[in-house]
């Protein structure tokens, strides 16, 4: 069992004995009950007056029970209600903000420990919704804004930040965490930084972000990102007034899910998207770069699953990932920009979908694909990898075909002619290449554009003619 695990279990311990379990001897009709108060270090929001009918303006109540907690600490407990909240919330040091809602919750039924936030529609640089400071952690609530509307979708600001108080100058933010948190409808979710920050852990967050899933900036000591999944599921069902082909498509045309500014390293496992327009995105901020490794990570109908735009020198490594794009924006799963410079690894990496590339290389970087597989549902003669600059290496690396008249979800029962496009792509400006131990379908074709500048070798020929199965 994980700490996170535990924690969530003892968390929900703590709350059955102190607000179910009778006094010692036996129960009577006039038996009291046990009910933890703020000297057992458990705030209710209730007994600051919250009501959570889903029509009065809970928010002051709750920041009250909040500013209460924050002398000693403990936890703020959001009971079973629809609580909407009119302004936002700032979560002080040492105060952990607690639904009843121990796991990620589906799209259906609307119940639980739902927060409704109202505040900042039109305005992204509002503030968040719940901000969080220092040895803080938002856990176990559904948050819903009930008047984002699938017809007219508009901006908000981040529903959770982790980051210091602006006031104070020099604070830092360490040891915030986010956990068990299902996100309906957000359209910018969860955001750490500008300011430095560290140990940040958002972990077990399930739900459907519109515009930005999750921006990490400014951590300086190792951030994680731990089982988290957007889809536009969570926000199709008519329980939430939500649709699936308008959510879909606002998704797939306009959601980045993980942005990463600086980090010194990030850790990121378990993580997927489905649909959005890039799944991944490296980028520079004010604060500087990312480096950092990415286990068991996906992203489905983008029209970009990984974007480099800028990374630290060390780079980044990225294993066991499986990315599939449409034809759609780039429609492209890995594009390095031009300016990005550093170390890029894919191990063990799946690309599949309708694209017109599965990659395309044009930064100064050394990008490396070893145990890879590539193929497209497309019929076009775009190569599968098209390098224009920069250092590369495939190694090892299988370019498969693809049956379209193969039932999806299923594999191809007899044998047929199957698709392969042109594999790889050496432009005259690449600086060097290692193309080395591949396999495809049809075998590996390389366009070598730099001559001796690349070592191609020990790759199957292409075959003339169409292997049988």
């Amino acid at each position: 069992m994980t700490p996170a695990s535990r924690s969530c279990g003892l968390l929900a311990v703590i709350l059955l004995i102190s607000s179910m379990f009778p006094l010692f001897g036996k129960q009577s009709a006039g038996a009291q009950v046990l009910k933890a108060t703020p000297a057992d270090g458990i705030y209710n929001i209730k007994d600051f007056g919250a009501v959570g009918d889903g029509q009065n303006d809970d928010t002051q109540a709750i920041q009250k029970a909040i500013d209460s907690a924050s002398s000693h600490g403990g936890i703020v407990l959001v009971p079973i209600g629809h609580w909407l909240c009119k302004g936002h919330l700032e979560l002080k040091m040492g105060v952990h903000l607690a639904g009843l809602n121990i796991s990620p919750m589906s799209w259906e039924p609307a119940t639980g420990s739902i927060l409704m936030p109202t505040e900042g529609r039109g305005q992204e640089d509002a503030p968040a919704f719940i901000e969080m400071r220092s040895s803080t952690s938002v856990t176990g609530v559904t948050i819903y804004y009930p008047d984002q509307k699938v017809e007219d979708i508009q901006p908000y600001s981040w529903t959770i930040q982790i980051r210091a108080n602006p006031a104070n100058k020099g604070e830092v933010s360490f040891d915030s965490t986010v956990a068990d948190v299902t996100l309906i409808n957000s359209y910018n979710g969860i955001r750490t930084g500008p300011t430095e920050n560290g140990r940040h852990r958002i972990i077990r967050v399930n739900g459907c972000v519109l515009r930005r899933g999750i921006s990490v900036d400014w951590t300086g000591d190792i951030g994680r990102l731990e089982d988290i999944q957007f889809h536009s599921h969570f926000w199709a069902n008519p329980v939430f007034h939500g649709n699936w082909d308008k959510v879909f498509a606002f998704m797939q045309q306009h959601l980045e899910a993980f942005i990463f500014g600086r980090s010194d390293w990030e850790y990121v496992s378990n993580t997927f998207v489905f649909p959005a327009a890039v799944g991944y995105k490296f980028v520079q901020t004010a604060n500087g770069t990312c480096n950092g490794q990415f286990s068991g990570i996906g992203a489905d109908a983008t029209g970009i699953a990984v974007l480099v735009e800028r990374i630290q020198p060390q780079g980044v490594l990225i294993t066991n990932g499986e990315f599939d794009s449409h034809h759609v924006g780039r429609s492209t799963q890995i594009v390095v920009e031009p300016g990005a410079q550093g170390n890029i690894r894919f191990v063990n990496c799946g690309f599949w979908g309708p694209v017109d590339h599965n990659a395309v290389l044009r930064g100064d970087t050394f990008t490396s694909f070893t145990d890879c597989y590539f193929s497209n549902d497309l019929e076009t003669n775009l190569y599968s990898i098209e390098v224009e600059s920069g250092k590369v290496q495939i190694q090892n690396c299988t370019f498969g075909g693809v049956d379209k008249r193969r039932e999806p979800g299923h594999s191809s029962t007899e044998p047929r002619p199957e698709l392969q496009p042109p594999c790889i792509h050496l432009g005259i400006n690449v600086r060097s290449a290692i193309i080395r131990g591949n396999n495809g379908y049809h075998g590996v074709d390389v366009k070598n554009e730099i001559g001796s500048r690349a070592i191609i070798e020990g790759n199957e020929p292409m075959q003339k003619e169409t292997p049988s199965t």
